[in-house]
């Protein structure tokens, strides 16, 4: 299995591309829809699915044209599913100004193991940032990715619509630190780090 990160849209979010054999999963289309499309073309594999953390704009500005050209189905939280339509909670008219939507998501992501084609992982609800923040887990590779929850030495705003630092910090402390220490954590914006590090090192939140 490998992970490759494409920054992209217009606050450079990270899309990850999950890649299995001829499959992929793509995670957090941001933007930059042909960056996105020549990558997998190069590389020569079919995403499966199109995985989100949750439903800013940033996270989702290629969404739309990703599904319409490859036919793939999206998973997000139920809590964010309306947003993906609104651009007023998704942030797009307030911060953009203008509109970023998509339809609504084929799939509601739900805490617990997930199968899409070749892929296993495991699913946690990690709200704070937002209220269907999801992070997703990949126990055969030893990573997560945790959208907009956790940062290499920083964590998710939570000034925005639906944010709340309680459960930001209770989704850190009670979910993701339990991890092991090795994991690596990729997050929504920025560079890679491991559950330990963060739990030794995070000037907001260490275990």
């Amino acid at each position: 299995m490998q992970i490759k990160c494409i920054p992209a849209g217009p606050l450079s979010t990270n899309c990850y591309i999950v890649s299995n054999r001829a499959e992929a999963l793509i995670i957090d289309p941001g933007g930059d829809f042909e960056t996105i499309v020549n990558y997998l073309n190069d590389i020569g594999v079919t995403p499966k699915a199109i995985l989100l953390t949750h439903a800013h704009f940033d996270h989702i500005g290629a969404v739309s044209q990703l599904r319409s050209y490859f036919g793939s189905d999206v998973y997000l939280h139920a809590n964010e599913q309306s947003w993906l339509e609104d651009p007023v909670l998704n942030g797009s008219l307030t911060f953009m100004g203008t509109e970023i939507t998509t339809a609504t998501a084929e799939y509601s992501l739900v805490p617990g193991d997930l199968q899409i084609g070749t892929f296993s992982l495991e699913v946690i609800h990690t709200p704070g940032h937002s209220p269907g923040s999801v992070s997703f887990l990949f126990h055969n590779a030893s990573f997560i990715v945790s959208g907009d929850v956790l940062f290499n030495g920083g964590i998710g705003r939570t000034d925005l619509p639906g944010g709340d630092i309680k459960q930001l910090e209770q989704s850190i402390r009670e979910s993701l630190y339990q991890l092991p220490d090795v994991y690596t954590v990729y997050p929504g914006h920025g560079p890679e780090t491991t559950i330990g590090n963060e739990k030794r090192k995070n000037p907001f939140f260490t275990l």
